[in-house]
């Protein structure tokens, strides 16, 4: 008889431990963006349905390990002055401890490499726009050949340059890199592409918010690192275009 009690808490914890997850998937109707805004850019829609399922498995696993380390604290405290009886291995654990991560990270890169494919292939047909990204110690060069060939903004690390973008509309980005390498970081759009000294990369997405976002190097670059800063205006097509001539206007 006074075995039943702790054998009924044994199995609360148990269920406790492999609900939880449920509970935590089914709690809200809306899966957060742990940190992101949904819908932001093309990117974002392809990228936040990674970065929300790598936070859930970390929960899931989080909790379920949370979960044994309570079970054995709970019901293998010490009990007595004997000596525990000592188990050399347990072969079907073993295999279960080994093979469940590497499931889990074979599927996380699984969807990482579809993900990142879908990112980084080009689609010609739909873009409308192109711009040239050149990061320079330290600040940045944007470049719109819409407005001529030689229509380069330049920023510098006390007065950061502003990229226009059109809402809606999918832009070519055209990254390089006059020194050393930087990096293309929007964060609220998901979007981070190295900035190459001797290489061309390319990055395409469509902005769907009108807004101001920051932007960064995310890439150790050199004294004024800290400083090399860029802001995103996404504005409609129309302000674009009026953008594009004053550029104009003002190199001629």
């Amino acid at each position: 008889m006074p075995k039943q009690p702790r054998s009924r808490l044994m199995k609360v914890v148990r269920a406790s431990t492999l609900l939880a997850p449920v509970f935590l998937l089914t709690s809200c109707a809306k899966i957060p963006g742990f940190g992101y805004e949904e819908g932001l850019s093309s990117v974002n829609e392809t990228t936040l349905p990674l970065w929300q399922g790598a936070w859930i498995t970390a929960a899931v696993v989080g909790l379920f390990t949370l979960g044994l380390i309570l079970w054995v604290a709970i019901f293998h405290r010490k009990k007595s002055a004997a000596f525990p009886k000592q188990t050399q291995y347990n072969i079907p654990i073993e295999v279960v401890y080994t093979l469940v991560p590497l499931l889990i990270v074979a599927v996380l890169f699984a969807y990482t490499a579809r993900d990142q494919s879908r990112i980084t292939t080009p689609a010609s047909n739909t873009v409308m726009h192109d711009i040239s990204v050149n990061g320079i110690q330290w600040s940045w060069q944007f470049t719109y050949p819409e407005a001529g060939s030689n229509v380069t903004v330049t920023g510098t690390p006390s007065q950061p340059p502003v990229l226009y973008v059109p809402v809606g509309e999918r832009v070519r980005f055209t990254l390089t890199s006059s020194d050393v390498v930087h990096g293309f970081w929007i964060p609220a759009f998901m979007i981070q592409l190295q900035n190459l000294p001797g290489v061309t990369n390319h990055l395409e997405f469509t902005a769907n918010k009108i807004g101001t976002y920051k932007g960064f190097c995310n890439i150790l670059c050199g004294r004024d690192h800290s400083e090399m800063r860029f802001s995103v205006k996404v504005v409609t097509p129309a302000e674009y275009q009026s953008y594009l001539l004053e550029l104009k206007a003002a190199q001629s």
